[in-house]
């Protein structure tokens, strides 16, 4: 859930939806507009603490501000 906090503390005020989908057997995946930032089974281990955010930033918020509170 880190993951949706640190997306959503950053990138609020971009991200028009955010759908979280539970599934079975600890899988893990972070697609944005049909693109797989991150996929735990594909890579075969668990995203590293502040790692989607990163992906995020460089696929898809280049250029964009950090939300200022």
């Amino acid at each position: 859930m880190r993951t949706v906090a640190d997306l959503l503390h950053d990138y609020q005020h971009i991200v028009e939806e955010l759908t979280l989908v539970t599934g079975s057997g600890g899988a893990f995946e972070v697609v944005v507009d049909g693109e797989v930032l991150f996929s735990k089974k594909a890579e075969g281990r668990h995203a590293e603490p502040g790692e989607v955010l990163a992906r995020f930033r460089e696929r898809c918020a280049q250029g964009v501000p950090v939300y200022e509170r």
